[in-house]
């Protein structure tokens, strides 16, 4: 089966991120790739949510993380055994299905022990000083592993110790060597020989085998009834009944009661773990409700992860959804500086220095001669609107404003009204719900030398409501910048139409002497003419903590 491909963006998904996620999965469908599904790592912001809402798009599969889980390498359908299972009927389906551990539940299907192969041969064959007589076993399971009919009596299900005698031998010396034995613990198998038969039923023992699917004559039947003693017919011939009786002991005399178990939602980590250093061969995995799921051994390990990712507008494991460096990354489509992790095998890489991610998918429905869906052609316009604040930004391409017309045309939308609306609609504060909120809604995190820092970002129409919020605001940074553990967190506030960021920053004080742009107040410095957290801030950032 093949795999099942997520794609997926940046943990504090922007309309970049999820636009060019969900648009990717309709171009891989629409170029016959089935199993694609467009994913988000976070919540989406509210200018997200008010696009595809007003395009009448859902949201993508949200994804908290993408650890391999212990249910990604069980197989669908774990073979299983009862108690009651005759060892016959298990030693088949460890030969059916070329396992070596076979877990037993009950009638709950919850686990209540495990048989080995390994073990189950040592105690099978080695057994003890009573292995060569002694059998464990019911009379119903004898009777099934034998294939045979009661002639007299029936098929008890207890279990019950019995003491094997072959009755191939004259009836004086078979009743000197079973005296000692009290009869209600014999199981005495013979062929059509009459004084032996006469002989067991007339002291009672517990069962009669009869091989070969001889009769018994009507008047020892009789006297059976009498004395009890059950009788069974088997077609079997009697080497190859002493062999099958053997197996008819139930698993229940062989389960191991101690046994490792694991839920299937735990980190496969775990199970590596416990498979590679405690020296247990099976982990038996259980559902939440305590049934059972699979059973896992060290082959369990080798088994491929049943999914893997294409990464949009990102490129690096720290902004990654969680795990995403324990699964197979097929592809990565960004237009940011490059931090990426290596691979072990070549892999598609999209990168180029334009304005958003949404261009690079736009451009690839364009060069493979894919045309969009009307409302899929707005999505990509929107993400391109977005990160490029309305082509305003010195990000901007001339691809981005070719592609952005291309887009107008296919659906029917002028970017500068739908610009308009989008950041009408949902730019400043107001739209979240805590100044964290705000700042964490598009909160990216960057690292020089020992240096981590984080930055955030807010369109607004003016800075009235900045001024407002600012203690608290930078209240929010320093929560931030310690639950992150991070040197500096920050946070640019951009006025659309002024083309001016404010940025206010926690950490890092010396800041202010390097930074190279006007300290309005502690903590807060203007930023004429920056726009683009990617290509005028973050980098500048880069550069001057780096020096320190």
């Amino acid at each position: 089966m093949s795999k099942k491909i997520y794609i997926i963006g940046h943990r504090s998904p922007d309309t970049d991120s999820i636009a060019s996620a969900i648009a990717y999965a309709e171009l891989k469908k629409k170029l016959g790739l089935e199993n694609v599904s467009a994913a988000m790592a976070g919540q989406p912001n509210p200018q997200t949510n008010y696009i595809l809402e007003r395009l009448d798009i859902d949201l993508p599969l949200y994804l908290a993380d993408v650890h391999p889980k212990v249910r990604d390498v069980l197989k669908a359908r774990p073979v299983t055994a009862t108690e009651e299972m005759p060892l016959k009927e298990a030693l088949e389906l460890f030969h059916r299905h070329n396992i070596r551990v076979l877990p037993v539940i009950d009638e709950r299907n919850e686990p209540c022990g495990i048989v080995s192969l390994l073990k189950l041969s040592e105690k099978y064959l080695v057994g003890g000083t009573d292995r060569r007589r002694g059998v464990d076993t019911s009379l119903h399971s004898l009777a099934a592993c034998l294939e045979g009919t009661f002639l007299a009596g029936g098929p008890a299900k207890k279990l019950e110790h019995l003491n094997l005698y072959i009755g191939a031998m004259t009836e004086e010396s078979f009743t000197d060597r079973i005296a000692a034995y009290d009869p209600a613990s014999l199981l005495i198998m013979t062929g059509d020989r009459r004084s032996i038969q006469q002989a067991a039923i007339e002291m009672g023992v517990r069962l009669l085998v009869v091989t070969g699917g001889l009769a018994v004559d009507d008047d020892l039947l009789a006297k059976a009834r009498e004395t009890g003693t059950n009788v069974l017919s088997t077609p079997c011939d009697t080497a190859s009944a002493a062999g099958l009786l053997r197996l008819s002991t139930p698993i229940s005399c062989f389960v191991e009661s101690r046994y490792a178990k694991i839920g299937v939602a735990e980190p496969l980590e775990h199970l590596r773990l416990r498979l590679l250093h405690s020296g247990e061969s099976a982990v038996i995995a259980v559902e939440e409700d305590g049934t059972i799921a699979g059973i896992a051994t060290r082959s369990s390990l080798l088994i491929p992860i049943p999914y893997a990712l294409i990464l949009v507008d990102h490129n690096e494991l720290g902004q990654a959804v969680p795990g995403a460096g324990s699964v197979d990354i097929l592809e990565v489509i960004d237009h940011h500086k490059l931090g990426n992790p290596p691979t072990n095998l070549p892999i598609t890489f999209l990168s180029a220095p334009v304005g958003s991610t949404c261009t690079l998918v736009a451009s690839l429905f364009s060069d493979r001669g894919v045309i969009p869906e009307p409302k899929t052609a707005a999505l990509l316009m929107a993400g391109i609107i977005s990160d490029t604040v309305i082509l305003k930004s010195p990000t901007t391409t001339a691809r981005d404003r070719e592609l952005v017309a291309w887009l107008e045309e296919l659906s029917g939308m002028d970017h500068q009204q739908f610009g308009r609306d989008i950041f009408s609609s949902c730019s400043g504060f107001t739209c979240h719900s805590s100044p964290e909120a705000a700042i964490r809604s598009d909160f990216k995190q960057f690292s020089t030398s020992d240096t981590l820092f984080g930055v955030g970002q807010v369109e607004v129409f003016g800075f009235e409501e900045f001024f407002e919020l600012k203690e608290a605001l930078r209240d929010a940074l320093k929560r931030i910048k310690d639950d992150d553990r991070l040197h500096l967190a920050g946070l640019m506030v951009t006025d659309i139409y002024t083309e001016t960021t404010l940025f206010l920053a926690e950490g890092k004080n010396e800041l202010a002497h390097i930074i190279g742009y006007p300290q309005l107040e502690p903590h807060l410095y203007e930023l004429k003419g920056v726009m683009s957290r990617k290509k005028q801030l973050v980098p500048h950032l880069l550069k001057v903590l780096g020096s320190i």
